[in-house]
């Protein structure tokens, strides 16, 4: 038997979730996690829809992958076309992935009056675009869209739909539950007919609406079924999509199937923070394995149980899925979690010496103020050196000030700042205009640094989020701010974290860590300096 494969549509099936909205740089940095991670297919979105995805399978290409399969997703070609003048069809081709990802209706409902043509004719079009991009060399997955509720209504149709991809040479046939309707009972009876009925290698692809996704999808795996599609955290449409966050350690740790490397499940809690994070989403306390509830315990005999013996009170060991133990009465948690993204950043704090205690309080304290260092790896990183007393500071605040006007109901808006920075005892003092004041800041801060560090002309400023904290505070609430940093010089991305009361505060804790983080990192001997230093302090610990 085959192994199983794991499709991931995050960055297209995900992204219709409400709310979010992936920038192509976020694509290709989720894109890189899902690699490392050991996902075997990543579906990049349908370049036939928006220029954005155009310029994902662009960039995509230039991405060092070591295991993941790119895929880009389209329909079958238009009703009464040929294949080769349907506009969607060439975009697809022209993505240059080698796979790609083809859905046709199963449901002959939606044939006659959804996209209103003949059952013969949108048979044709699933045959004739499976064999044309078989006849172009690529590896084909077909979607056969709503294929449970068709079946329902009309087997014998639903069934002539995979089996017109079947024929025309489908590497994989995946039967969509798309209305997420599907009870379990009822899936199973379906799937075992289309098993006996169909020999292509066979994939699943639920939603979420009546919550039994995850359910769905490993059924199917313990069924024989050759791929599993999902999101991670679940992402999706309406109610979302299959979690692969779930599923995976589901099926790799209760029913024994290697999905991926064990060194690589440990990273399923990082990778499930760091999709939320670029998605500026809270990452969901109650989720199984990867949730921060997941392994909390709290008060009377749970913690009596569990800290005598964790086994009472807990289904398996968290460090499996890179989570940790809470017990929240006595405030011991997070440190798993801390030491395992310190080795991230290949610093060893395991030692249990005064400095790593003091590391590790710092950042406990820090996160109960709102940080939070997943998707923020430069901020965490400049916290480590400065806790190890190894950091050395390149520029020294003297002051700032922001100015924002509008005159008139109908009026422009001016934003200004001001920036007084110190720099081996010669101070600089700079003005920036921008479109609003953090970017007034951003001008002011290159500026006046701009004359000691001319490296920085590199940097550029690509992605800015703001997240509400505790929204019943109202407009005075705490916010997080997570900025992006791009080097286009080393092609290198770096995010940094703010927070605080203030918008403008917050913005510039996670400025001036990006801008410092970047000039140590373009300066190759200061770099090598403190990495000594860092060395040094393990070597003594």
């Amino acid at each position: 038997m085959s192994r199983l494969t794991v499709y991931d549509t995050t960055l297209r099936d995900g992204s219709q979730r409400e709310g979010i909205s992936f920038s192509v740089s976020d694509k290709l940095k989720i894109t890189q996690r899902l690699d490392d991670f050991g996902i075997d297919y990543i579906e990049g979105g349908w370049p036939g829809s928006n220029p954005k995805d155009i310029e994902y399978f662009r960039k995509v290409r230039q991405l060092d992958l070591k295991h993941s399969k790119i895929s880009a997703f389209s329909s079958t070609r238009r009703a009464g076309i040929r294949v080769q003048d349907d506009l969607n069809i060439q975009a697809l081709l022209a993505a240059e992935t080698k796979a790609v990802t083809i859905f046709g209706k199963s449901w002959d409902f939606h044939v006659t009056d959804a996209i209103g043509t003949t059952l013969e004719e949108n048979l044709a079009m699933i045959s004739d675009t499976v064999a044309y991009f078989k006849e172009m060399g690529r590896e084909v997955i077909y979607d056969a869209e709503h294929f449970f509720d068709g079946y329902g209504h009309n087997p014998e149709y639903a069934m002539a739909t995979i089996r017109a991809a079947e024929e025309a040479g489908a590497d994989m046939v995946v039967l969509c539950d798309t209305n997420g309707g599907m009870m379990p009972f009822a899936l199973q009876k379906i799937l075992q007919h289309v098993r006996s009925e169909i020999t292509t290698k066979l994939g699943i692809h639920a939603h979420d609406d009546a919550g039994m996704a995850v359910s769905n999808s490993i059924i199917a795996a313990e069924m024989g079924f050759d791929q599993i599609q999902g999101t991670i955290n679940g992402y999706g449409e309406r109610c979302g999509n299959a979690n692969l966050c779930t599923i995976i350690p589901n099926l790799q740790l209760k029913l024994s199937m290697l999905i991926v490397e064990p060194e690589q499940l440990e990273q399923l809690t990082c990778l499930s923070r760091y999709v939320a994070e670029l998605a500026n989403l809270s990452p969901q306390e109650q989720q199984p394995y990867v949730g921060e509830n997941a392994f909390a315990h709290k008060g009377g005999i749970h913690v009596d149980a569990v800290l005598k013996h964790a086994h009472t009170y807990e289904h398996l060991q968290p460090e499996l899925v890179g989570n940790s133990r809470r017990i929240l009465v006595s405030e011991l948690s997070g440190k798993s979690n801390v030491l395992y993204k310190a080795r991230e950043h290949n610093i060893d704090l395991s030692k249990e010496t005064p400095e790593t205690k003091a590391v590790l309080d710092r950042i406990k304290e820090m996160e109960y103020q709102g940080y939070q260092f997943e998707g923020a790896e430069a901020s965490f990183e400049l916290l480590i050196w400065k806790a190890l007393k190894v950091h050395q500071r390149l520029f020294e605040l003297v002051g700032v000030r922001t100015f924002v006007e509008k005159i008139g109901e109908n009026g422009n808006i001016l934003s200004e700042a001001t920036v007084k920075v110190r720099v081996d005892n010669r101070e600089y003092l700079t003005a920036g205009e921008g479109n609003g004041p953090v970017h007034a800041l951003d001008e002011a801060l290159r500026k006046a640094l701009l004359q000691v560090y001319p490296e920085i002309r590199h940097f550029h400023l690509v992605d800015y989020k703001v997240r509400v904290l505790d929204g019943k505070d109202g407009t005075g609430a705490k916010v997080r701010v997570l900025i992006e940093t791009r080097d286009e010089r080393k092609k290198k991305s770096w995010g940094t974290v703010g927070v605080s009361p203030n918008l403008i505060e917050a913005s510039w804790q996670a400025l001036v860590d990006s801008v410092e983080y970047g000039l140590m990192n373009a300066n190759k001997a200061k770099m090598k300096e403190l990495r000594k230093a860092v060395k040094q302090f393990r070597m003594e610990g």
